[in-house]
């Protein structure tokens, strides 16, 4: 699986008092650093040269659905769009100028500020015979017209998918025809995200990624390392198979391991399902589900969490509400499993230092409150300050793993660093600035829990600045970090790309 490399002349950048810094050398061997200093001479490896450049640890996206990612790039933009009718029009556009009975997947509404959800009816008008999907920017709930809902063998209805009925389609889109990506297209993107200094992802795809991604290997994908992930639907297989979190899958080069239990304990803010302690601000009277809902049962999630604790499979699990925040990390302190909380989005207060407390990652996609800001401010409006408390678990002494949650957002390491440092993404004033971390915190939440030191991987990045320099104003140094200049990237000791 490895390479050896020596990287020559780099300022290695310390990410913690303990870390190592100056100008060294790195050597790598069979995939695994085993020599940092200055003036290593070569053993007749590689060399590259960093010519005074930083060098830091691979950069990792901790919640990717790759997937779903590679498919975005042929998908009908739909963000942004003020209601049922604008989503109409883009997508009426988009079908004339795709002829054929491919189907249409248009991405990004969100329906939260709506006055209405739209209809089966209305995307039956724009193409009655064709499959049309339009996907949620959260990817929470999916609207369908009558020929794809036939295509799935889902009986007639009116509205959209939501949550768990929605996530059992969300994973077969390609038996859509003309939606299932090419090699090509994986291939592209794999290049996308090493040009972007990413060395490996938690791949939480809905369709077995854990078979995919050995797959991938063995024709011939070898620039990412990854950890895939299983939802309970596909559990026994992985049970059946003996692999727990960690685990190198078969075919895989020792890239690919297998990944956790990835566990949805609620919804999203954005379709009003993420379950929450209180109800909305603008809840309607007669709501049923005023301050959202859970998809599992408190009994069920533990359960899930005890059964993949006994099999040595970490867990994932996704919560975006208070409540669900609270139930979640109640399953973890009763089981005893061990994983992280995917979004950890809304907090209660009391609920912060219990990460710490149970050895549970926050795995934040801070990207995400970009979208977030203004809709919060009218669902949310009396609990804005508990949102995304990456200083308070910080402070607290958690764990945190940045990510994306791609196609939710780009898999752009530096997107999500520059926003944890700012928390904006316009040319307003950082939303709970208080809240905020310094560059060389984010960039440290990024990297897997790996340092440029003898043992760790052989998974460097060689940058064109410095990543952790702050300037006096936050605003100046996101934009700095969002242009971050990657001269080259290696995973494994295999240089997976090269500044031209």
């Amino acid at each position: 699986m490895g390479e050896s490399l020596l990287v020559r002349g780099g300022r290695v950048v310390a990410l913690d008092e303990n870390g190592t810094g100056g100008v060294l050398d790195v050597r790598v061997r069979d995939g695994a650093i085993v020599e940092v200093g200055p003036g290593l001479a070569p053993d007749g490896e590689p060399v590259l040269d960093a010519a005074g450049d930083w060098v830091i640890p691979g950069l990792w996206d901790a919640h990717v659905h790759f997937t779903q990612y590679v498919r975005a790039s042929t998908w009908v933009d739909v963000a942004g769009t003020a209601g049922p009718e604008e989503v109409c029009a883009r997508l009426a556009t988009a079908v004339a100028e795709r002829p054929g009975d491919r189907a249409v997947v248009g991405f990004g509404y969100r329906s939260g500020p709506w006055s209405r959800v739209g209809t089966v009816a209305e995307l039956d008008a724009v193409a009655a015979g064709r499959p049309l999907v339009v996907i949620a920017g959260d990817a929470h709930n999916g609207w369908l017209n009558s020929a794809a809902l036939a295509a799935f063998g889902l009986p007639p209805r009116t509205g959209p998918l939501v949550e768990n009925e929605w996530f059992a389609v969300f994973g077969r889109l390609d038996d859509l025809p003309g939606v299932s990506p090419t090699p090509e297209q994986e291939d592209a993107v794999v290049a996308e995200l090493a040009a972007r200094g990413l060395v490996g992802l938690v791949d939480l795809e809905f369709d077995a990624p854990f078979r995919a991604w050995p797959a991938r290997v063995e024709r011939g994908q070898r620039s990412l390392r990854v950890r895939a992930g299983v939802y309970p639907h596909q559990l026994d297989e992985v049970l059946a198979s003996g692999w727990g979190t960690g685990d190198a899958l078969p075919g895989g080069d020792d890239l690919v391991a297998m990944g956790p239990l990835k566990i949805i304990a609620d919804g999203s803010m954005g379709t009003r399902t993420a379950w929450c302690c209180r109800p909305y601000c603008d809840a309607a009277p007669g709501d049923p589900h005023p301050a959202g809902v859970a998809n599992l049962s408190e009994e069920e999630l533990r359960g899930l969490f005890a059964r993949a604790e006994g099999a040595g499979l970490a867990v994932a699990a996704h919560a975006i509400g208070d409540r669900a925040n609270q139930a979640v990390l109640d399953a973890f302190a009763v089981t005893g499993a061990s994983g992280s909380v995917e979004h950890a989005q809304l907090l209660r207060h009391v609920d912060v230092p219990r990460f710490a407390g149970h050895g549970v990652t926050a795995s934040m996609q801070p990207h995400h409150l970009v979208a977030d800001r203004d809709p919060a401010g009218v669902l949310w409006a009396d609990r804005t300050d508990r949102l995304y408390l990456a200083r308070s678990i910080l402070d607290a002494g958690g764990k945190l793993a940045l990510g994306s949650d791609a196609p939710v957002s780009p898999p752009d390491p530096w997107l999500a660093i520059a926003t944890a440092v700012h928390r904006s993404g316009d040319g307003r004033p950082g939303w709970h600035p208080e809240q905020s971390l310094t560059p060389r915190e984010a960039l440290a939440a990024s990297v897997d829990g790996q340092r440029v030191v003898p043992g760790a991987r052989g998974d460097l990045v060689v940058l064109g600045a410095d990543p952790v320099a702050e300037d006096a104003d936050p605003a100046t140094t996101a934009a700095r970090l969002r242009a971050m200049g990657v001269r080259a990237t290696v995973c494994a000791g295999r240089v997976t790309h090269r500044e031209s």
